[in-house]
């Protein structure tokens, strides 16, 4: 697959909901409804473009940032065939990813297992296996259904885009929902585990269940500790958390040998389990040669959101006899938390030697630990 795309269909009234808006566009745990399937899809790092199918009724102050809009049809199919127009430069094989607005408990992890199906099959859904007792219903009696292969379906639904085109091009306009179309193909398709966090948001009562189950119960956070150093070569100055102080030498290195920023590049890398700053940025590669590290820095950060993860705080130590950091500390204390967005009392720099003993006592280069905790995003 070269390509994911993802088709978010928020066409529908909701009239059900009994809300004074349709559903997706109701708050829902400080966002609307709509808001947590995209957040949940921009963030995905194999997701490369979000199409949003709406209708008329598309509320002030809502933003498409960065997404796609198609215009909504009569019927949820002809929406979904509208959203498929909308994909730029598809191929036979780009995968799609067609998610009902109303279902907000979208996770990285039901998305992961799609993508992991459809490269073995041409279709794939979240289901989960109904548990209920199963009866048909008479005038004057009732029946019992075996609950034997009866799974209750959810959304996103993943197709490659061939496949649903086709299938959508001889299908009717009423269908229950994407896979019924390609059914009638003979389509391998593969049910992965679904969520009950997918529940699909009808009734009004339905609002006050999803948000308690999109609520954490109890949040974790993460801790990563990161390590760095660097050899002393001539030079006039070092580079410390973005701050250049005048010294006799500079620290040896393929970017700016920021030491103190790489080991905390690699804490936040850690705290996500995202390996290490080499892993990320070579030391082998040209294009990072002289580099800024905060370019490193502000990536990682950026990789730990997007596994739903935010910067609580962060504690740097700067090991070396010279040069003196005190003097130094605020200005890269400031520095620091202006490049992560953070307020100055979440970063801490502070400084000590090894009193003269090692390779810093002897002063043949500078050594830097860092320490950050990361603390779940609301909602992931």
């Amino acid at each position: 697959m070269n390509r994911t795309v993802a088709i978010i269909v928020a066409a529908g009234k909701g009239s059900r909901a009994e809300s004074e808006r349709a559903k997706q566009w109701c708050d829902l745990n400080g966002r609307r409804v709509i808001e947590w399937s995209i957040r949940a899809f921009q963030s995905h790092p194999a997701v490369d473009d979000v199409i949003i199918v709406t209708g008329p009724d598309v509320p002030d102050g809502f933003h498409s940032d960065g997404c796609l809009l198609a215009t909504g049809g009569d019927t949820r199919t002809q929406s979904v065939r509208n959203g498929l127009q909308a994909i730029k430069d598809p191929a036979e094989n780009t995968a799609v990813l067609i998610h009902d607005a109303a279902r907000p408990g979208l996770t990285h992890a039901i998305i992961d297992n799609l993508l992991e199906a459809l490269s073995t099959h041409d279709a794939a859904a979240p289901a989960l296996p109904v548990q209920d007792a199963l009866k048909r219903a008479s005038d004057t009696n009732l029946a019992s259904v075996s609950r034997d292969d009866l799974y209750r379906v959810q959304t996103p639904q993943a197709f490659r885009f061939g496949a649903i085109v086709h299938a959508l091009s001889e299908a009717a306009d009423d269908l229950v929902d994407d896979l019924a179309a390609v059914e009638r193909q003979g389509v391998a398709v593969k049910l992965v585990k679904g969520s009950d966090r997918l529940h699909k948001i009808t009734y009004p009562e339905d609002f006050d269940m999803v948000s308690r189950m999109m609520t954490p119960r109890l949040a974790f956070p993460r801790i990563g500790k990161g390590f760095d150093v660097h050899a002393f070569e001539p030079g006039d100055h070092v580079i410390l958390c973005g701050v250049k102080i005048p010294h006799t030498a500079k620290l040896k290195g393929h970017s700016d040998a920021d030491a103190a920023w790489h080991a905390l590049t690699d804490a936040i890398l850690g705290a996500a389990a995202l390996g290490d700053i080499g892993d990320h940025f070579p030391p082998n590669e040209d294009r990072w040669k002289d580099a800024d590290s905060g370019l490193f820095l502000k990536e990682a950060q950026n990789l730990a959101l997007k596994r739903g993860f935010a910067i609580g705080n962060c504690d740097v130590t700067i090991i070396c006899e010279a040069p003196k950091v005190k003097p130094h500390r605020e200005t890269m204390r400031k520095r620091t938390a202006e490049l992560l967005d953070l307020s100055l009392d979440a970063v801490s720099v502070k400084a000590t030697t090894t009193e003269a003993l090692g390779f810093t006592g002897r002063r043949e280069g500078i050594a830097a630990e860092a320490v950050v905790t990361l603390v779940p995003t609301s909602g992931d």
